[in-house]
């Protein structure tokens, strides 16, 4: 049975000039048999615009730990499904892969483990036709590594998040 209860990480990698590509995965990483599997097991139904499913590399490529993706945006058009269930979850499948490849994520508890994946796609790539989908693809994949990342390393550390308080503003607040 794995030690990892539930740790949390979130990135943000931002997309070129001209892209709406940008990526904010939130994550949750913990055991199966904890709250983070209980959340996953919650969530298995779908929501109406709000799709989730499973991270897959391709067909019958499921990827370990299981890895549930939760859009965070309400889904409207056959676009941003392809989108979400396509380019955005290769890189998902396969940043998770390279986590335990790297062993960022244990490989001796990849069945005791379960991600949940909260992401953020802009609407605006479901209708951009000079869409990047090597950018999509590479803003994602990156993030969700680094937020798996974090999440493994508990990071940033409260003494960071302190040491920085005055130092750094939300990047909407200018």
């Amino acid at each position: 049975m794995t030690k990892i209860l539930f740790r949390s990480g979130e990135a943000t990698v931002f997309a070129s000039e001209g892209q709406f590509t940008d990526a904010m995965p939130e994550v949750v990483i913990g055991s199966v048999a904890g709250p983070a599997g209980q959340a996953l097991a919650t969530m298995m139904g779908q929501s109406a615009g709000h799709t989730r499913m499973f991270a897959v590399r391709d067909c019958n490529q499921m990827v370990r730990p299981l890895t549930m993706m939760i859009s965070k945006v309400t889904i409207e058009t056959e676009a941003y499904v392809s989108l979400f269930g396509g380019i955005v979850q290769a890189a998902t499948a396969d940043a998770v892969l390279d986590c335990v490849i790297e062993n960022i994520l244990p490989k001796d508890e990849v069945n005791d483990l379960c991600i949940l994946d909260m992401i953020w796609i802009d609407p605006r790539c479901a209708t951009d036709p000079n869409l990047d989908k090597k950018e999509l693809y590479q803003t994602n994949y990156d993030a969700t590594k680094l937020a798996i990342k974090r999440a493994m390393a508990n990071e940033p550390s409260i003494d960071e998040l302190i040491a920085n308080r005055h130092k750094i503003k939300h990047y909407s607040l200018g």
